[in-house]
């Protein structure tokens, strides 16, 4: 524990009571059709055969269903060749599956267009994409970016890069003891210098769930727009821009059971028809000369170069298998696993669960007396079960939090309640082993 900082008393539950101990979840749990035989993955044993995988690292990647594995397959065997630039056949084709892809993306996200959906590798280089682009068409010195204490380093070092750059400052919002943003807060930093509002909708740490809605209309009535961080978010739980009312959104593909590599950003036209682009090179142009150029319209204008092409694909299939299993039923059982493993874990001698926000999802980060987080996930690991130890690329909300990292199991559709339960074994024997 670090010295000076909020203690875990203070940001969690604590240990339970008797009355918490003995209870079970009482109302009938919802229920997903069988996915887990979709994910080879799930059916591998760890450390040469001696323990069957239960994977509770899903905030930090998740595994592909066999859609996606044949998706990328299929591409490189039927469909491989360069795309908007050939006239031949398996050009077509391939121009073919990736723009679909972009629709279904614009569909997923409730985009009003299909050219305010931009490919890229990831949520983190979405962010870098709008930080450099909008901050070199719309940040001066002594402007200000709004980002908050629950932020993942993607949606932080971008801003301080660009920052730097213009002699403009980031700062943060701060959280309650509860782990909910202080909303009072917002409204004070909110300022005539505010240029930005880069905000995460589900802490990667705690599980928040920040209300994104009020912060647009907050941010709006002083004529500041708001991206949204969706690593966490799009994966787990209904998103649509339009209803949110954000100007920017990122997500990436490999946390939303799609390939590595691959991501979205969506950007309101009115924004990006007037940033300048990111990349330069093949595609992104319209006229070309020796001392300057011209660009094409959206979305070409921020894919320069030849993209993931089946990534993109494997990325469409993983949206399908999403949206085939539906978002609400997604978010209703990893909402009951949730409660369980939070339930089940505060009741174990010597462990803390941290933060207790009203909207929790996804995440359950914890910490228990005299144990560092790693040395959990080692003996966890010992037994099968993969978890996160760390900061979680989050060192500012450690430090806030008081701790130097925490233990983090992360959910998925596929996951079980038994798993949880073999979680909460695995826990009880690091206590045993260290005498908490």
């Amino acid at each position: 524990m670090n010295s000076g900082g909020i203690g875990t008393r203070d940001w969690g539950l604590g240990a339970a009571s008797d009355e918490q101990a003995a209870s079970s979840p009482q109302s009938p749990v919802p229920t997903v059709p069988d996915c887990r035989k979709d994910f080879p993955i799930l059916a591998t044993r760890t450390h040469g055969g001696e323990s069957a995988l239960t994977y509770l690292d899903n905030a930090a990647t998740t595994q592909k269903p066999r859609v996606v594995i044949d998706a990328t397959t299929r591409y490189y065997s039927e469909e491989n060749a360069n795309i908007h630039r050939g006239v031949h056949w398996l050009s077509q084709q391939a121009t073919l599956a990736y723009d679909r892809v972009r629709e279904q993306a614009r569909a997923f996200l409730g985009a009003e267009h299909a050219r305010e959906v931009i490919f890229t590798h990831g949520a983190t280089e979405s962010i870098n994409l709008v930080a450099s682009s909008y901050g070199e068409a719309f940040v001066g010195a002594g402007d200000e970016i709004l980002v908050s204490e629950l932020e993942h380093h993607s949606n932080l070092v971008p801003w301080q890069l660009m920052a730097g750059r213009k002699g403009a400052r980031v700062r943060a919002i701060p959280l309650t003891t509860r782990g909910e943003l202080d909303m009072t807060a917002l409204v004070d930093l909110l300022g005539p210098q505010t240029r930005m509002v880069a905000i995460t909708q589900l802490s990667n740490v705690l599980g928040t769930i920040n209300p994104i809605e009020e912060i647009v209309a907050l941010a709006h009535e002083r004529g500041v727009p708001v991206l949204v961080d969706g690593a966490q978010s799009a994966p787990r739980m209904p998103v649509n821009v339009r209803e949110l009312g954000c100007d920017f959104f990122v997500c990436s593909g490999h946390k939303m059971y799609g390939p590595t590599g691959t991501g979205l950003l969506y950007g309101r036209t009115e924004w990006l028809d007037r940033m300048p682009p990111y990349n330069g090179g093949g595609d992104m142009i319209d006229t070309v000369d020796i001392a300057c150029s011209t660009y094409a319209p959206l979305p070409a204008k921020f894919e320069a170069g030849t993209p993931n092409i089946a990534g993109v694909v494997a990325f469409g299939a993983a949206l399908g298998w999403i949206e085939a299993l539906g978002r609400e039923r997604i978010a209703e059982y990893e909402d009951a696993l949730v409660r369980y493993a939070v339930e089940r874990l505060s009741a174990v001698a010597g462990v803390s669960v941290i933060g207790e926000p009203t909207r929790r999802a996804g995440v359950v980060s914890f910490v228990m007396e005299g144990v560092h987080p790693h040395d959990i996930g080692t003996i966890l690991d010992a037994r099968g079960i993969a978890i996160r130890g760390g900061h979680h690329c989050a060192q500012p909300l450690m430090r806030r939090l008081g701790v130097v990292a925490t233990a983090r199991a992360s959910f998925a559709v596929y996951n079980t309640f038994e798993e949880i339960d073999a979680l909460v074994a695995g826990v009880e024997e690091v206590g045993r082993v260290f005498g908490s």
